[in-house]
Parts: C-alpha cells; structure tokens; sequence
C-alpha cells in the first residue's frame, strides 16, 4: 500500500513539473491522472488497490466521530437528569481480533467513547474487561462493538 501511494505521489508531482503548473488544482490533477493509471495498470500490484484502505480509514474515523457524538449526548442526559437511571459494571468481551495492533487501536477506540471505558486486557489478547455506564446493556454493546468497530477496524487492517 505504501509503495503504491508514494508512486500516485510520484506521478502527481511529475504531472506538475510536465504542466509547469505548481498548484494544488495541478496537484490534485495530477493525482486523479495517478490515480487512473494505476486503476488500469492495478493487476501488477501483487497488494490490494490503496484507495480500499484509504476509503476504510475514512469510514472508521467516522465512525468515531458518530460514537463520540451519541455517546456524548446519551452521558450528558444521564448527568442532567435529577435521579440517577443507570447501573455501571463490568463484563467480559471476547474479542475475534488478531494481532495487537488490532487489539490496541479496539482499546483507544473504546477508551475515547464516553461511557466506556477498558479496564484491562487478558495475557492472551483475546478478553477485554469493559466497564460500561449500563451493564444491563452489556449483550447489546458487546454486539455493538462487534458489528461496528471490530468490523471497520478488520476492514483497515486487513486485506
């Protein structure tokens, strides 16, 4: 992936020298021109296509930012109310993660939304110990977790 995006660059910034157009319009048309010819030239690449993982970081750091945003709201109309409605806890999640990349960019993600926070990480990387603002809830944020940030973070870093 990495060779692939610095020879799009590459490309990019030779289509500016050719143009003698030293602009963020020529650069930008120069990496469109990149783009396309290693679109049609992406069978000799023995990697995936790099726009895929490009196209999957964007999707997860949205993601994040939506998980902030509603967890935010739903911690904010817990401290607001006057009686207190929730039950904290603590509950295992089993993760399918593999390597400790994965298992580490899973903890940040789920330490930087409100409401949750990871307490600690089993020897074999494969159980997490969440604490959550509703532990009745637990099932339903282990399947949250699962289908949203386990399956944008495979996304990411894997083929």
């Amino acid at each position: 992936m990495a060779f692939q995006l610095l020879l799009n660059l590459a490309i990019a910034f030779a289509w500016m020298l050719l143009m003698r157009d030293l602009s963020v319009s020529g650069f930008l048309v120069g990496l469109l021109i990149g783009l396309l010819l290693m679109t049609l030239m992406r069978r000799f690449f023995p990697k995936p296509f790099y726009p895929r993982k490009v196209w999957a970081c964007i999707k997860l750091f949205a993601l994040l930012l939506k998980e902030l945003v509603v967890s935010s709201f739903s911690v904010i109309g817990q401290i607001i109310k006057p009686k207190l409605t929730f039950t904290p806890g603590i509950f295992a999640y089993e993760t399918e993660l593999n390597s400790g990349w994965e298992v580490t960019l899973l903890c940040g993600l789920l330490n930087l939304t409100p409401g949750t926070l990871l307490l600690e990480v089993s020897p074999d990387e494969k159980t997490l110990y969440i604490h959550a603002m509703h532990i009745q809830e637990a099932h339903g944020v282990e399947k949250h977790i699962r289908e949203t940030f386990e399956k944008a973070i495979m996304e990411v870093t894997r083929s």
